[in-house]
């Protein structure tokens, strides 16, 4: 099963979050470090836009895993939530087009 890896405790803020995201799921060029353009860029997994590294196939599900998950619920509780909030549309998104989920967020 293909992962993302975040390092929760270098996430302090949305700056360190986006550069982490970058790296971890290897967005393109033009990304523009937002939310907006996250949920954009995963919400094209099982596409040929190349706005990700990764390409699901039809049954497969990327797993965003979160190291040290606590030390950013303590320094960053506000990003936390809106990834897990985003996560959940994104994969609503899919189901919408008759797709199964493509995110799992896995805490650690």
């Amino acid at each position: 099963m293909p992962s993302a890896i975040l390092h929760g405790k270098d996430i302090s803020d949305w700056t360190s979050f986006h550069e982490q995201s970058k790296r971890a799921f290897g967005f393109p060029g033009f990304y523009a470090d937002t939310m907006d353009a996250w949920v954009d860029c995963l919400s094209y997994l099982r596409d040929e836009d190349g706005m990700t590294q990764f390409r699901l196939k039809p049954d497969e599900v990327l797993d965003i895993v979160l190291q040290d998950a606590e030390a950013m619920r303590l320094q960053a509780p506000d990003i936390l939530e809106e990834v897990t909030f985003c996560i959940a549309g994104i994969n609503e998104r899919y189901e919408d087009y008759g797709e199964k989920p493509a995110l799992r967020l896995v805490l650690r």
